[in-house]
């Protein structure tokens, strides 16, 4: 791996930081090489950040995840649902579109998709698009409120996280509250989502590790990524954790402003 233990450790904060924020935590890991001349982390390194991030997602919801499919394996054998085991299907529904399209587009998006004018049109394009919902939302619902219809419409808007600089958190947050979920109820059904996934990513990024010639330096470099992966998952749990306590008292627009400043600034540098 061509990156110092600073480097590694700041791109893992960053991941950490940036995974469950409506900020865009794809868009931000190609600043520092697109910006700085860093050199690319690697798939090795994805792979670990990620299940380092999926790892705190996990552990922050166990015991709302071991209820949920407690319920929905019960469903499956006496057929009567509950608020849990219907939440699961929901979850399930929205998942689909993205899972398709990054199964059919993500090669595409990885070739051509990675530009510092792209995440920077888009970090504000959808930063307003936040602002928008957050403002005209009724956001009288809770999360069991949730219909099939509207988690599909979620899962749509999901797929867009495909486009460096969207924010998977921020879209999937957005639809949730055209959907008229409150703060809280858009923010946990878009963290229950990311557990998916990212499991998902993670499975196909590690087996094209794998297939690579890179395989054998991500052996090596095991140690490393074990850090990397731990990191993220520390930063990525106390994210959450703060995010939840707070999202119903700020509200969205600093992420907003901070998106659209970021975005301005990349569009100056792009041009400049």
């Amino acid at each position: 791996m061509d990156l110092d233990l600073i480097q590694v450790s700041l791109l893992a904060i960053l991941q950490g930081l940036t995974e469950f924020l409506p900020i865009s935590s794809s868009g931000h890991l190609l600043l520092p090489s697109l910006l700085l001349g860093w050199a690319d982390q690697g798939l090795g390194f994805d792979v670990a950040v990620h299940v380092g991030t999926l790892l705190a997602v996990l552990a922050y919801f166990r015991s709302d995840i071991r209820r949920l499919l407690v319920a929905w394996f019960l469903s499956l054998g006496s057929g009567n649902s509950s608020n849990d085991s219907k939440l699961v299907w929901l979850v399930i529904i929205a998942t689909l579109p993205a899972g398709i399209a990054g199964l059919l587009f993500s090669d595409v998006l990885e070739q051509y998709a990675r530009s510092v004018l792209i995440v920077a049109v888009t970090s504000i394009v959808f930063a307003l698009l936040l602002l928008w919902s957050d403002r005209v939302g009724k956001q009288r619902r809770e999360l069991f409120d949730l219909n099939w219809k509207q988690a599909l419409f979620i899962g749509i808007g999901q797929m867009l996280a495909l486009i460096p600089g969207t924010s998977r958190s921020g879209i999937t947050m957005t639809a949730a509250l055209f959907c008229n979920l409150n703060r809280q109820a858009a923010a946990r059904f878009s963290f229950l989502l990311a557990i998916p996934i990212i499991l998902a990513s993670g499975l196909l990024k590690s087996i094209e590790v794998l297939n690579s010639d890179s395989g054998l330096a991500v052996a090596e470099d095991w140690l490393i990524l074990v850090y990397a992966a731990g990191v993220s998952a520390l930063v990525a749990f106390s994210c959450i954790h703060f995010f939840l306590r707070l999202i119903e008292s700020i509200g969205f627009l600093p992420f907003v402003i901070y998106r659209i400043v970021l975005g301005s600034l990349l569009l100056a540098v792009y041009f400049v």
